[in-house]
């Protein structure tokens, strides 16, 4: 069952993510006044179908992506004088770039969507109760024991345990007075921050003020209002953002290993883990798979949105469209850069697949 579970996480997650993206790219050009004759999520043969107006809306067989098909998005298409006027490339520089910039804005808008709800819904949060001590630290030091509840810092009401972090961290060693509930009892301590050495998400080592004390794993469902939830949405979007990008731009300094890259079935297990575990965890893996989408779409790399966001750049800042040729030359570059990569998380997903969920894969197509 375990192979079934991932096989439909995998299908839902993408379709909504495909749906999204190519949404973006459909509104954007019926708001430019451009023709759109299909919407299509998949690729290859149709499975259905249906024409309403000029636009055909497809659901095909291969569920790995999905196109907007615009009229006169090719050069040499033979159209009437009108469909001319409606065609896309007759349309502005700016009218282009932002019917291509609408679909990773729309994946981008999606997460944002989904953290807001999951926000108002509620999320586990960890309070300021401290789990465990470092020895020799300088909590320990000080006399503040495990089940200790840090209810200020330096004045400052404190009830979560990432607000204890970010004190001590901008603290630079500066001694902090630190309020304890002990089972009821208020003390007051006076602790200094020590410079510790840690390391950052992507293993790099780093040094940072800290009082030696991790979490308890007691955690509380903090739910928020529409109006701070779509604030905080809209921060968790641009932390993950960030994240992606300077991601990305390790994995060109070495820093971060090309392994670390996920294909379709490392995705297809994640997304069956993340339904087993719950709905929430699901919809936040796909607000974060989302983000990773629009911000790999936007690359300067041609096949990509990205890509031709970066010819009608050129065209807008020189004032001629560039060249057929070299647009070509460089769309068969891009194609193959993408399918080497794609042939590269495959293999990458192959070689960390375990036995067990192969088989269940093997069980699922031979009953």
């Amino acid at each position: 069952m375990t192979g079934i579970t991932s096989l439909i996480a995998f299908v839902v997650l993408l379709g909504v993510l495909i749906f999204a993206h190519e949404l973006g790219h459909f509104l954007m050009a019926k708001r430019a006044g451009v023709g759109v004759l299909k919407f299509s999520l998949g690729f290859g043969p149709r499975i259905i179908g249906r024409k309403v107006g000029e636009t055909e809306y497809l659901l095909s067989a291969i569920p790995l992506g999905g196109y907007v098909k615009l009229l006169g998005e090719s050069s040499g298409e033979a159209l009437s004088p009108e469909d001319e006027r409606r065609s896309f490339l007759r349309q502005s520089v700016l009218k282009r770039i932002a019917i291509v910039a609408a679909g990773p804005v729309f994946n981008l808008l999606l997460a944002l969507l989904i953290f807001a709800v999951v926000n108002m819904i509620g999320l586990p949060v960890m309070t300021s109760e401290i789990g465990a001590l470092q020895p020799g630290s300088a909590a320990f030091s000080a006399g503040i024991k495990a089940g200790d509840r840090i209810v200020a810092i330096d004045g400052r009401a404190v009830t979560k345990w990432e607000q204890i972090a970010e004190i001590v961290t901008a603290s630079e060693g500066k001694p902090l007075q630190i309020g304890i509930d002990r089972a009821g009892e208020k003390l007051e301590m006076l602790v200094t921050p020590m410079q510790m050495e840690s390391k950052t998400v992507f293993g790099e080592p780093v040094k940072a003020y800290k009082i030696g004390v991790s979490p308890s794993p007691h955690t509380v469902i903090e739910r928020k209002n529409p109006f701070a939830a779509i604030g905080t949405g809209f921060q968790q979007t641009w932390v993950v953002v960030k994240l992606t990008v300077v991601s990305i731009v390790k994995m060109f300094q070495g820093i971060v290993s090309p392994k670390t890259l996920g294909g379709p079935i490392l995705i297809a297990q994640m997304a069956g883990a993340q339904v087993r575990e719950g709905i929430i965890p699901f919809f936040l893996f796909t607000a974060l798979l989302s983000i990773n989408l629009a911000v790999l779409n936007l690359l300067p790399i041609p096949v990509l949105d990205g890509g031709h966001i970066f010819f009608y750049l050129i065209e807008l800042v020189t004032g001629r469209e560039v060249s057929l040729r070299w647009r070509e030359m460089a769309q068969q570059v891009g194609f193959a850069l993408l399918i080497g990569l794609m042939v590269f998380v495959f293999f990458l997903d192959i070689e960390r697949l375990d036995i067990k969920i192969l088989n269940d894969f093997f069980k699922m197509f031979t009953g």
